[in-house]
């Protein structure tokens, strides 16, 4: 029985470990065949790095309708203000809020070309809304709230969805949580890759 993504293509960033992998596997499983990028292969804090990765994926999968971009720098939590410094900075605004946007355009001028009924899912985070010593993450994520909104009215006209997932503390990828950390959740547990593919599902799935 073909997957409810058959036929799709697409192109996932931060697909070696955490989300970003489990997002890849359940896409790939659902029958859409996926270009995994991680930074063994695409190293997003360079200038021109996006781009051709967003040309690499039109070029190795024929076209592109779904992109999901869920990579993202290391980071440690308590990393304030005072903390952080200017290279620390500008790679998590690089990885996350700026490739967001050029691979985004770069993939939505293709499928407006080619008519593609696309779909766009970019991982942001509740540090969006909630400071939690570490600001450029937070502030990386801010910036992907209201890409995406942009994103949405910009290509919505088109055919093309775009959403965002904003997940809690997801231990094992970027995150290396404080064990203390969870006493502060209400359910008194991380999050899992899981949960959010779950979301993924959702979004992807729905009705145009």
């Amino acid at each position: 029985m073909p997957g409810l993504l058959e036929g799709d293509r697409a192109l996932v960033t931060g697909a070696g470990r955490g989300i970003g992998r489990a997002m890849a596997d359940a896409i790939e499983a659902e029958g859409a065949k996926v270009l995994r990028a991680d930074v063994a292969d695409a190293d997003l804090t360079r200038e021109n790095e996006p781009a051709r990765l967003a040309e690499e994926a039109i070029r190795r999968l024929g076209s592109v309708s779904i992109f999901v971009h869920c990579a993202s720098p290391q980071r440690q939590e308590a990393k304030h203000m005072m903390a952080v410094s200017y290279p620390e900075w500008r790679e998590m605004i690089a990885v996350n809020l700026d490739a967001a946007f050029i691979i985004a355009q770069k993939l939505g001028a293709h499928m407006k070309d080619k008519s593609i009924k696309g779909r766009m899912l970019i991982t942001t985070s509740l540090h969006a809304e909630s400071p939690r010593n570490l600001p450029h993450y937070s502030a990386a994520k801010a910036g992907e709230t209201m890409l995406v909104k942009e994103m949405a009215k910009a290509l919505g006209p088109h055919g093309i969805r775009v959403n965002a997932v904003a997940p809690g503390a997801i231990p094992g990828g970027g995150f290396n949580a404080p064990p203390a950390m969870v006493e502060k959740i209400p359910l008194r547990r991380f999050g899992t890759p899981a949960d959010v593919v779950q979301l993924l599902n959702q979004r992807l799935h729905a009705a145009p």
